[in-house]
């Protein structure tokens, strides 16, 4: 049974940082593949961020290359999310997901196997 663990979230003002953790469990976490969504009250689910197995790759929107950052401890089984100079509209609920090997296209939500149950990120103004 693959069980992924999201931590971190909370009540930020704008221009901090915080840093979200993604544990996993029952998996050979090595081999996965994992990222990170968020979706906003109302909105559709977006893809924030990606790592390949080995940690040599990620993948990133434009929009949020010099703000976010995602890093993975294989070791520890976890992978982070270090969100700098944060703005109200990255308020969401952030969602960790993985796949064993490589995604193709990571922004793709059907593509991805296992989903944490979310972790609360609030950006106030």
């Amino acid at each position: 049974q693959v069980q992924l663990v999201e931590s971190g979230g909370g009540l930020v003002q704008a221009g901090g940082s915080l840093r979200l953790s993604c544990a996993a469990s029952g998996v050979t976490f090595s081999s996965y593949t994992v990222g990170w969504f968020r979706q906003a009250p109302g909105k559709e689910r977006e893809f924030v961020t990606a790592i390949s197995w080995s940690g040599a790759s990620t993948y990133s929107p434009d929009s949020i290359k010099g703000r976010f950052t995602i890093s993975r401890d294989n070791a520890e089984k976890k992978v982070y999310l270090q969100m700098n100079s944060l703005k109200p509209e990255d308020t969401a609920v952030y969602y960790c997901a993985a796949k064993a090997g490589v995604v193709r296209s990571p922004a793709r939500g059907d593509l991805w196997n296992y989903w944490g149950q979310g972790t609360q990120v609030t950006v106030s103004s």
